[in-house]
């Protein structure tokens, strides 16, 4: 079960889930149905470096019945590496973008009431990654000729755990004002208004904020 698990099984994934198992932890074991990437003691833990909206069923079948903890990458830092033809590398820089723990809700858009059930935590890991580029004429149009290789984990930076809808408070900036608008949010996030958009979406659905009318920068959103 092992080996079919991990067939698929791309770098990045596969060494954070190295990284985060302990002694005694089952691997890829079979759950109602489902393949789970570690089990401890009784609790379910996730890897899912993206796309949370392909996690539905699995949420599904077995939240009611288990404790499940979701691990998310977001790249603190990342290197983008250029292979050549042959696998070479034969540039590296860093990028300029640095993400924030506040981007788990580009995925949490999927499902924001999650954090309200007792069973679910999530856990967002700031990682130093790579991003491995190699030349593919046919799907790399916009990377100039290259194409997303595979993603490959440096280092773990730091973890924050968010176990319920008060936690996302967390994510929020430094001098926001109360109550705020997406406008706000954005310009303390440094990001663009759409993505302040499904920050606050979250903070809605799951109820760690409320609306309060609106002012004339758009809905104003308040703390309870």
């Amino acid at each position: 079960m092992t080996a079919i698990g991990c067939l698929n099984e791309k770098p990045l994934h596969a060494a954070l889930k190295e990284w985060y198992r302990q002694d005694g932890d089952e691997v890829e074991l079979p759950v109602n149905g489902f393949v789970v990437d570690l089990v401890r003691d009784g609790l379910l833990i996730e890897i899912q470096t993206r796309g949370f909206s392909s996690m539905r069923a699995k949420f599904d079948g077995l939240l009611d019945s288990y404790s499940m903890r979701l691990v998310h990458p977001v790249a603190a830092q990342k290197w983008i590496v250029k292979l050549d033809a042959n696998g070479l590398e034969v540039s590296r820089r860093r990028s300029p973008k640095r993400g924030i723990a506040a981007d788990v809700c580009a995925e949490l858009v999927s499902f924001p009431s999650l954090l309200s059930h007792p069973n679910f935590t999530l856990e967002i890991a700031l990682v130093e990654e790579e991003e491995v580029l190699r030349p593919d004429d046919s799907k790399g149009w916009r990377r100039r000729g290259f194409a997303l290789e595979e993603r490959r984990l440096v280092a773990v930076v730091e973890m924050v755990a968010l176990a319920s809808p008060e936690d996302l408070l967390r994510l929020l900036p430094h001098g926001l004002p109360d109550p705020f608008t997406t406008a706000d949010l954005a310009e303390r996030l440094g990001r663009s208004r759409h993505f302040a958009q499904e920050v606050a979406y979250c903070l809605r659905v799951s109820e760690a904020v409320q609306t309060a009318g609106r002012g004339k920068r758009g809905t104003l959103y308040a703390r309870p």
